[in-house]
């Protein structure tokens, strides 16, 4: 009896160290599989992001709206309009060291180029952000600050198809961009978290691009 009850005990051990050896081969395989969907995707995106883009006003969200609410959610107040209408692009215009947040919010076209691991983002009047793709991030002393008189600087990671980009603008605020394309690669579309340094709350806006090439 001694020695059946010893086999039997054996024998179960090894059914439970087979299992997890199984479920072990099971998980890793699991992860290789999602890994390599992702590198895929991240893949299709870095190709079809490039492009001339142009804003779909329609799918977008109205960027003075945004401002607007997050104004009076920190407690703010805005101008009161009786019976006249609020002009188009009411809140652009801050600040030289806020223009980052001007030109991501209010700015109708957009043209992006790729050359591994460097992206530049075109925007109206020609301005520019040069950034990396690898998380990369750019060191700054504050001697570098001051003779430069402060700069904006924007870093980039992919993740699952999308393109996340957060930016340090000169005014010591904060933006997180999300970028992910719909519609077979035809249109683009933006979430974006906003937080100039002068806000008491976050600015949130969607803003949709339709490809113009």
């Amino acid at each position: 009896m001694v020695n059946t009850f010893g086999r039997i005990g054996r024998a179960y051990k090894l059914t439970v160290l087979l299992l997890g050896v199984l479920n072990c081969a099971f998980a890793l395989a699991q992860q290789s599989n999602n890994s390599s969907f992702s590198s895929t995707k991240n893949l299709e995106m870095r190709t079809q992001i490039v492009g001339s883009w142009l804003i779909n006003e329609d799918l977008s969200d109205n960027s003075d709206d945004q401002v607007e609410a997050a104004i009076k959610e920190g407690g703010g107040k805005v101008p009161r309009r009786w019976f006249s209408k609020r002009a188009e692009d009411f809140y652009r215009g801050g600040p030289q060291e806020q223009e980052l947040y001007d030109r991501i919010s209010y700015d109708d076209v957009l043209s992006i180029e790729y050359t591994e691991p460097e992206f530049t983002f075109t925007y109206a009047d020609n301005y520019q952000r040069v950034f990396h793709s690898d998380g990369r991030r750019r060191r700054t002393t504050a001697n570098d600050f001051y003779a430069e008189g402060g700069a904006d600087f924007s870093f980039a990671n992919w993740d699952q198809g999308a393109l996340i980009v957060e930016a340090r603008p000169r005014d010591g605020g904060f933006t997180l961009e999300t970028y992910t394309l719909e519609a077979e690669g035809n249109r683009l579309r933006v979430e974006m978290t906003i937080e100039p340094a002068s806000f008491r709350a976050t600015i949130n806006l969607v803003r949709v691009y339709d490809r113009a090439n």
